[in-house]
Formats: C-alpha cells, sequence, structure tokens
C-alpha cells in the first residue's frame, strides 16, 4: 500500500505590520512561525529572487569595461574605490583587488584600510549587490582581520548605491601579487614563497592607455589582445563585420581579429598577436581602430553578402579566455 503523503502547509505570509522576516540558515526553522525548515519557507523566495541574474552587474559604475576586465581577464590589479559620502572614520582607503590572499571575499588591513576581492565566487546572480555586501561589512570589520563570505538579502544595496558615479574608476595592472601585504619587499619565509608562487602562474597583462577597456596578455607561442566594448552587442557585431569585410579590422601586419566573447553582458573582441607585438606595439594601431569602429558604426545601411559571411564568421568563433 502506498504512504500517504504528509500534507503540506503553506509559508505563513507576514501579516500586515509584520517586521520583514529574518534570513537565518537553511536548515533551521523559518522565523514567520510556520514550523517548517527556512529553505522551505521563506528562504525559498529569497533565495529566488536574490538569485535572479543581472545581465550587466558593473553597469552604470564608471569604467564598466574595466571592471569586467579586471573580474574575467587580468591576474594582478587594484584600483582605488571612493564611497558616496567619503571613507568612513578610522578607514584611509578602499581598494578593489582582482584577487586577495587565500581567495579572501575581502580584508581589513592593519591600519584599517580596506581590499576588497573581485575574482571571488558569489552567492547571488547578482555580483554587484555581493560585492556591496562583502564591502559594508569590510567597513567595520575588525583591523587585521579577513572579511568571509555570506549569503545576501535580495533587497541589499549594489555597488551603485555605495560607490561615487563622479569619482574616476582607473586600474592599476601589476606584475605580481606583492600588494597582498605591506612591505613586501622585506617579506621572507613561507610569505615569500607563496608570492612567489602566485607571481609565477600570473599571466603577463597590460592595460592599453590609448583606448578604454583594452587589456594585453602574453601567452606561450603568441600575445592578445582582448578589448571589453560597452557598444550594444548586435550593433558591435555588424560593425566589426564591417571592418572584417573590408580588411581593416587587424591591428598591423601579423595581427588578426579572431572572434569574441561575451562576459557579464558586454562583447569581448579578441586579436591574435605575433610574439614580438609588445604592449605598446598596439597603442596607435588600437586607437585607429577605434576610429574607423566608430564610423562602422556610424553606418546605417544593411551588411552586404560579403559583411554577412564575415560576421557569421565572427561569430561562430567561440574564444577562450586562456
Amino acid at each position: 500500500m502506498a504512504k500517504k503523503r504528509r500534507p503540506q502547509t503553506k509559508a505563513a505570509a507576514p501579516r500586515p505590520g509584520d517586521g520583514p522576516i529574518p534570513v537565518v540558515g537553511a536548515r533551521q526553522p523559518c522565523p514567520c512561525g510556520s514550523g517548517r525548515r527556512y529553505k522551505a519557507c521563506h528562504g525559498h523566495a529569497a533565495t529566488h529572487a536574490a538569485t535572479e541574474l543581472a545581465q550587466r552587474p558593473f553597469e552604470g559604475l564608471p569604467g564598466e569595461a574595466d571592471w569586467v576586465a579586471l573580474r574575467e581577464l587580468v591576474p594582478a590589479a587594484t584600483a582605488e574605490l571612493h564611497l558616496k559620502g567619503g571613507l568612513p572614520e578610522g578607514v584611509p582607503s578602499v581598494t578593489l583587488a582582482t584577487v586577495l590572499p587565500m581567495a579572501w571575499p575581502a580584508l581589513r588591513r592593519d591600519n584599517g584600510a580596506v581590499l576588497l576581492g573581485l575574482q571571488n565566487d558569489t552567492a547571488t546572480g547578482d555580483i554587484s549587490r555581493d560585492l556591496a555586501d562583502t564591502l559594508r561589512r569590510a567597513l567595520v570589520a575588525e583591523p587585521g582581520t579577513p572579511v568571509a563570505a555570506e549569503r545576501t538579502t535580495a533587497d541589499g544595496p549594489r555597488l551603485q548605491d555605495l560607490l561615487d558615479p563622479a569619482a574616476p574608476f582607473e586600474p592599476v595592472v601589476h606584475t605580481g601579487f606583492e600588494f597582498w601585504i605591506e612591505n613586501a619587499e622585506n617579506a621572507g619565509g613561507e610569505v615569500a614563497a607563496s608570492l612567489e608562487r602566485a607571481n609565477a602562474a600570473a599571466i603577463p597583462t597590460a592595460r592599453l592607455s590609448s583606448v578604454e577597456g583594452a587589456y594585453w596578455c602574453e601567452v606561450p607561442g603568441k600575445n592578445h589582445l582582448r578589448w571589453v566594448m560597452t557598444h550594444p552587442e548586435e550593433e558591435l557585431l555588424d560593425a566589426l563585420a564591417r571592418l572584417h569585410a573590408a580588411g581593416t579590422s587587424s591591428l598591423g601586419e601579423g595581427t588578426r581579429l579572431v572572434g569574441s566573447f561575451r562576459a557579464h553582458g558586454l562583447t569581448v573582441p579578441v586579436w591574435d598577436l605575433p610574439g614580438s607585438v609588445g604592449a605598446a606595439d598596439v597603442e596607435k594601431p588600437a586607437a585607429a581602430f577605434a576610429e574607423r569602429l566608430a564610423g562602422a558604426l556610424a553606418a546605417g545601411t544593411p551588411l552586404t553578402a560579403d559583411e554577412r559571411r564575415a560576421r557569421n564568421g565572427l561569430t561562430s568563433r567561440q574564444v577562450t579566455l586562456n
């Protein structure tokens, strides 16, 4: 005889005037008093809302393209962050870092300065909200302590709510991870060994100064230029196809536009470069390409047959990050 299923009770909805339901552990009783576990009651709705994917989590921040690049492309980089209303007392600075030791989400230095890690896994589908939650907790953490990851709520602030939109965002690319510790030149023992291992694994990378969002990197056998662009994807792909069909999509002799990929809602075209071509060698060609791209973006005519073939070729090439 089949076992009878226990009737499922509905989650008790908060009554008008009740306060918000606190966030508790997934397996703990729900604070609403339903008798069910939090994950099966109000936690289900909170988790669903909090995990809704933000297609462009860094949209609206100064330097959106650089935020995406630092999240996905750059091994070692930092950028000073400016908060709305200024820094709280006891916090001399807030610095975004691509990655922190032990993959910590954030770190409060002994002197009160805050380091916020960007390349960590996040708990929800909105990286901006997760980072904002970590930043807020780091600002009040005890000096000299790391900040652990925690679940965030769907109604918490995002980076766009905390950071000054008028302040510049100026990433600094490093050759290694010495920014992890103060007075790194005096490090010894296991600290020095850890730095050496981390530095050895970092792909040499440089940020171009002539255009926004473009990063050169060195890999065995050849180099790449990966350029994060904020133009609408379909319009950008059409423009790239126009240039490719016209033979003007390269960055100079021996270079080739090989395709693109998408990252956090933005399109990232990728060029193969000869191993002898350094970052400084593509500054002027990249600036010239940006001018050609602006003209192609402004073209209002439909794509020709050759341009459509070029577009199909570019979009069919799945470029990986490594």
